[in-house]
């Protein structure tokens, strides 16, 4: 059964209704009921549920849930309270630190964030425990392509926070003209230093949604 609130569900009805669409709900259902899945199942779609269509004013894109136990909720870079807060968190937290003097918090839970119309989007929904990337080329990218097309077509300001190439070729076709694509490097360790450190993606964001005449994000936790 797929929880997924009225506006986001209205949006993508057509996509449910694709034979691709329907056959990667039945892999996903089958790895549900003989394997270990991250996130619970009834968390795939909460960044849908957290940020409802109308309300989506910033979209950070991540590339599959996180694979060890506890930490998956369905919303990317997100872990829940009283789980260590994995390495490209402290990063971004890092930036978000020297952009606009962030205080660190003791925890990697990011739902205030979602619930301010951040819709933090994975490319790929699910995972197996312990196995990166092993639902990769099961049908998820190709969904939430569709949920980038759905939100290149609203016509307003949005802002995309493109962290890595998966993430700025995941949004390659967002075209609309009101929308601000902001590209850096991916905050993992392995890359952070190439730039993403010192993107000041935090205070451009909220330049960008005030200039527009919307609320700027309040980034603290």
């Amino acid at each position: 059964m797929i929880k997924l609130n009225e506006e986001w569900k209205s949006a993508l009805a057509d996509e449910f209704e694709k034979p691709y669409f329907k056959n990667l709900w039945e892999k996903v259902s089958e790895e549900y009921e003989n394997n270990e899945i991250f996130p619970p199942e009834e968390d795939v779609f909460n960044a849908f549920n957290y940020a409802p269509l109308s309300k989506v004013k910033c979209v950070i894109i991540g590339q599959d849930p996180y694979h060890n136990v506890g930490q998956a909720h369905g919303l990317c870079f997100s872990v829940k309270p009283g789980v260590a807060i994995p390495p490209s968190l402290v990063n971004i937290y890092k930036e978000l630190h020297d952009d606009i003097g962030f205080q660190i918090p003791d925890n990697g839970y990011l739902e205030k964030w979602a619930k301010q119309g951040i819709l933090m989007l994975n490319t790929v929904l699910t995972v197996r425990a312990h196995e990166a990337n092993s639902h990769k080329g099961m049908g998820w990218e190709k969904f939430t392509d569709a949920v980038i097309k759905v939100l290149n077509e609203q016509d307003r300001p949005i802002v995309y926070l493109l962290w890595g190439s998966p993430a700025q070729k995941k949004a390659a076709k967002v075209d609309n003209p009101k929308h601000l694509l902001l590209k850096a490097p991916h905050p993992s360790p392995l890359s952070s230093y190439r730039g993403f450190f010192g993107c000041k993606h935090f205070s451009k964001t909220n330049e960008f949604l005030v200039e527009n005449g919307l609320e700027s994000i309040d980034w603290s936790l």
